[in-house]
């Protein structure tokens, strides 16, 4: 079937050499072989792949030929069944479906689709198929917000798409009345239908009655690392399937179609794929059901060995372009360039309709057209010259290199293992790293919270809950413990508690069996690159927003700006302007009428310390009360909430978008979610009045999939943490405003980038550093209000070049209280160095481990130094008796191992508790009064690390604290660092480091009590 439109194979017997393991991997040297006969290709098989292999298997040979077995390559690279089968006709589109997954914007004919299908699988599930029932199943369902959404982005009316839906309902009656067991004419309606299973006697006989006996389930969510396939099955139906000679019950894939009744090879494809994926969870359906309900026609579609083989082969191909989608070159492989995509198919009408087509085109022009054998058929080389020409070459270089960068760090990202860990990883050691919580089973019953989303409960077989890496808020897949049940859901964790985990997921868990153990992973996914590429993809579209983002953004143009407020400002406004300005300082409002006089753009760099988040919140309630709309984003939802939470105190309306789950607790009821549920929103006039409600809208970068944003514009954009986020996160909110502001300091934490080939080419560089140049463009923030006067220093002397200063004499003499300390400090028990250091007239000072001496240890888990941590922990129970308050204490090391090890000291005592360690990317935007930096690395060897040659990661260590930093670490080792070695030099001359004695470690209490730990 899948056969008549695939190329054909040469029919040679081929030969290839691979070990012993399942998954196996290629090899040029193993005892194992692996005979593929007939036309099995191998020309996307390279060496060193991993390949899943089923057939026959003699002593050390494996045999896979046309009616026996499958290979399938790369199989922890789960491809959707979808992409396969659009790889059918056109290889080309599949790659670009799975590249640019959030890039396809729907259609009425989506919608509709998928209204029909929620309709049918509620009346499935239900057995309501009256057309009385029908129809209010329907007006309940076209009334859901996730609907109205729809609706409101695509500009359609709910009376239009009652109309459309309507017209299915019918044929869904009658398809109820032809199969639905309960129906007095099920089973009487004849079908052809031949399993691969049966004999010649039964096949001779292949007409068939098929009765529907019970819904399994519906969207049910298969991943199969065996096939290396994945897919959401729209039904799951137990089926009797009635001959004259016998009789057979079967749980099939029912796939839903509401199009054109083409019982095509892609839908039938589809059909057979999910045949293969029911497998992981029961035994092989042999067959499945297309089903069109537009008009009830259903056709059987039998799992036959040959098609399953093509269509594998397909999905080989497709993972082949997903993962090798580098050419490496030069010396040990240190260049990377893009691969060529599968060829540009010569068909008119496929290319016109095609939703890829600007993709197709982009990455033809600006990746393949200096490639040798890469070529357009001349069919279709006017369509897709269409869809670049307006883009200069400067363009094409911007995308090339974009697409590069995303690949690249796509590759790094899987590279990790993603969530290829949850099945080649236990979860015993899944929750060693923190990134699970296992042996848990359901607890009371389920709740549905909202449509679709269904809040269960679990509790520990063993153990608590509550020492676990997860934390509220986090996206986790829900398998079960047996690999069988793999993905059965997703959601979110939206409590913890010591014997209890509360989750909101997808799906509703309450048809497994009650003793079904299950384990919730960190959802570590692919992160966002799909999006990436769709903000790539829009920026190089013929249309005034993107135009004009390409000359400001990839152009260079410089910003401009009007001369005088008086032509921007509403007469109104300017006295409550006026109050809102006194209480900033100089900067803060010279970076208000630089915004205010903004055409573009307006760059604010908030060095540290300076009140960014008061900035953004006054410049937003300054635009607000001018009239202006405001679209409010930042990378990360804490960013948002934080600003959210100052304009509450101002009494600033705002609608907050974003998963309700992700949203701080004190702003949820602002969330639309939470509002059209308390106002029980169910039309569409009334949807458009709270989306057109508020001045001010806040959300992440990563939320602009919103139908918000497709019919509305804003006057401005404020984008906070923009020198963190790189460019392609940061233009997603820029299309829909007029001007926008970043806001943000390239001197601090950086994009994080996990490929460093990625980094290297500049993928690190943000928005806000590239737009930096344009001198014009930038306000800074220098007056500090956080560090006292020798903390700041460090970060003037090796970043700022002097440019911070103290917000007032008081902050900059401020000094830690420590109520105790005299009695401490006149004790002979404690040494002299341990006296210097906590002093609070010596706001800096550095220990030097050398002598201790405190070396490193590496293990697979990471760095990490017990005798700086055990340091760690004697001068935090010195500090906490001394006076200094537990929540007042920071702990910085910018290696995890090294922070856990940490918490394992300071878990031993309760009055620990409130002290915070963590990373310093974690305790970017935040402050202690007192802040404890280990730096880790102390070896003989010279052996260095990456993380501690970022000026920028230090510059943020250092400027953490208030009113004291003790930092700790080895000074030869740490000389060897670039930006330390600056430090360590200006901390030398100002007689700021101390050396340790030998066993500093060890220390005894002025009661005569060792407090090392």
């Amino acid at each position: 079937m899948v056969n008549e439109v695939l190329n054909s194979y040469n029919d040679a017997e081929k030969h290839l050499t691979i070990t012993a393991d399942h998954p196996a991997t290629l090899s040029s040297s193993s005892t194992e072989q692996c005979i593929l006969k007939d036309d099995w290709d191998t020309t996307e098989v390279k060496v060193g792949d991993f390949v899943h292999l089923e057939g026959e298997k003699h002593l050390d040979t494996w045999i896979i030929k046309g009616d026996v077995g499958y290979m399938i390559v790369n199989p922890d690279h789960l491809v959707s069944g979808t992409s396969v089968v659009y790889g059918i006709r056109c290889m080309r589109r599949a790659v670009l479906n799975e590249r640019f997954k959030a890039y396809e914007r729907g259609t009425r004919q989506m919608l509709v689709g998928t209204l029909v299908h929620e309709i049918f699988q509620k009346a499935a599930t239900t057995n309501n198929f009256t057309q009385d029932q029908l129809e209010e199943i329907t007006s309940q369902t076209i009334c859901a917000p996730k609907y109205l959404g729809e609706m409101y982005s695509l500009n359609l009316s709910q009376a239009d798409l009652m109309r459309a839906v309507e017209e299915y309902l019918p044929s869904l009656v009658t398809w109820a009345r032809d199969y639905m067991h309960d129906s007095p004419q099920s089973g009487k309606y004849q079908l052809q239908l031949k399993l691969p299973s049966d004999d010649d006697l039964i096949k001779s006989d292949s007409a068939c009655n098929v009765t529907i006996l019970d819904i399994e389930d519906v969207e049910e969510n298969i991943w199969s690392p065996r096939f290396g396939l994945k897919g959401k099955i729209d039904v799951t139906a137990s089926v009797k399937i009635h001959r004259r000679s016998r009789t057979q019950n079967r749980v099939v894939p029912l796939e839903l179609k509401t199009g054109k009744e083409s019982n095509s090879v892609e839908h039938r494809g589809q059909v057979i794929l999910y045949t293969l994926l029911s497998q992981e969870l029961r035994e092989d359906p042999e067959a499945g059901f297309l089903l069109y309900l537009k008009t009830g026609a259903m056709y059987p579609v039998p799992g036959n060995h040959m098609d399953r083989r093509e269509l594998l082969k397909l999905r080989n191909q497709l993972a082949f372009y997903l993962t090798k989608g580098i050419v490496w070159s030069g010396m040990e492989n240190s260049n990377a360039h893009l691969a060529p995509l599968p060829p540009v198919i010569g068909d008119q009408q496929a290319c016109r309709f095609c939703s890829q087509r600007r993709n197709c085109a982009l990455y033809n022009r600006a990746v393949e057209q200096e490639m040798e054998g890469c070529f357009v058929p001349t069919d279709v080389m006017s369509i897709l010259q269409q869809e670049t020409q307006h883009l200069e070459p400067i363009h094409l270089q911007y995308f090339r290199h974009w697409y590069l960068l995303c690949v690249l760090e796509m590759h790094a990202i899987d590279s990790k293992g993603g969530v290829r860990n949850i099945w080649m990883h236990s979860a015993e050691d899944r929750e060693l790293q923190g990134c699970c919580v296992a042996n848990l089973v359901r607890s009371g019953s389920v709740q549905m919270v909202s449509d679709g989303q269904y809040q269960h409960q679990f509790t520990r077989k063993s153990a608590c809950i509550s020492k676990t890496g997860l934390t509220v808020g986090d996206r986790v897949v829900v398998s079960g413990q047996e690999k069988t049940l793999l993905a059965v859901s997703s959601g979110y964790i939206t409590e913890i508690h010591s014997s209890l985990i509360t989750c909101s997921l997808d799906r509703n868990l309450s048809k497994l069996p009650q003793e079904t153990v299950f384990r919730l992973d960190h959802d570590e996914g692919v992160g966002n690159t799909s999006a990436h590429l769709g903000n790539l993809s829009k920026l190089m579209e013929k249309s005034a927003t993107s135009d004009k983002l390409r000359e400001l953004i990839i152009g260079m143009r410089p910003p401009q700006f009007v001369p005088y407020l008086s032509s921007v400002l509403p007469l109104e406004a300017k006295e409550t302007m006026a109050n809102i300005l006194r209480g900033l300082n100089k900067p803060q409002k010279q970076a208000m009428k630089r915004v205010l006089l903004s055409n573009d753009y307006t760059l604010i760099v908030g060095m540290p310390g300076t009140g960014k988040t008061t900035t953004i919140c006054t410049l937003v309630r300054i635009l607000s009360a001018c009239g202006f709309t405001v679209l409010l984003t930042s990378y990360t939802h804490s960013a948002v909430d934080n600003i959210l939470l100052k304009l509450l105190r101002f009494k600033v309306s705002f609608l907050r978008l974003g998963q309700k789950q992700k949203v701080h607790s004190d702003i949820q009821k602002f969330t639309d979610e939470d509002i059209c549920k308390r106002k029980s929103i169910r039309s569409l006039t009334e949807l458009e009045v709270l989306y057109k409600s508020e001045l001010v809208v806040a959300t992440t970068c990563m939320g602009m999939k919103h139908p918000l944003f497709d019919q509305r514009r804003f006057d401005f954009c404020i984008v906070d943490e923009a020198s963190q986020i790189h460019q392609l996160i940061c233009l997603g909110p820029l299309f829909s405003a007029d001007r926008f502001v970043l806001v943000g300091d390239h001197q601090q934490l950086p994009p994080v980038i996990q490929s460093s080939h990625a980094r290297a080419l500049g993928m690190d560089e943000s928005l806000f550093k590239r737009l930096e140049k344009n001198l014009d463009a930038v306000v800074q923030l220098n007056v500090q209000y956080r560090m006292n006067r020798s903390i700041m220093s460090l970060s003037n002397t090796l970043m700022y070049e002097g440019k911070l200063v103290c917000g007032s004499e008081q902050v900059a003499t401020a000094m830690l209280k420590l109520s105790n300390l005299s009695e401490l400090a006149t004790h002979t028990l404690y040494p002299s160095w341990l006296k210097v250091a906590l002093d609070p007239n010596n706001p800096v000072c550095f220990l030097n481990t050398e002598q201790v001496p405190a070396y490193e240890t590496e293990e697979q888990s990471g760095v990490s130094n017990l005798t700086e941590a055990e340091l760690v922990y004697c001068l935090t129970a010195v500090l906490l008796k001394a006076g200094c308050k537990p929540c007042n204490i920071g702990i910085i090391a910018p290696y995890r191992q090294q922070l856990k090890t940490v918490s394992a000291l300071l878990l031993r005592d309760q009055a620990f508790s409130a002290i915070e360690v963590n990373t310093v990317d974690k305790y970017q935007g935040r402050d202690k009064s007192v802040i404890i930096l280990s730096f880790v690395r102390s070896n003989s060897k010279g052996k260095l690390g990456e993380l501690l040659k970022d000026w920028r990661r230090l510059n943020v260590a250092l400027t953490r604290a208030k009113h004291k930093l003790i930092m700790l670490g080895c000074l030869s080792t740490l000389y060897q660092y670039a930006p330390l070695k600056k430090l360590l030099d200006y901390l030398k001359n100002e007689e700021m480091i101390i050396d340790l004695p030998p066993v500093a470690h060890k220390l005894i209490d002025v009661n005569g009590a060792d407090v090392s730990p």
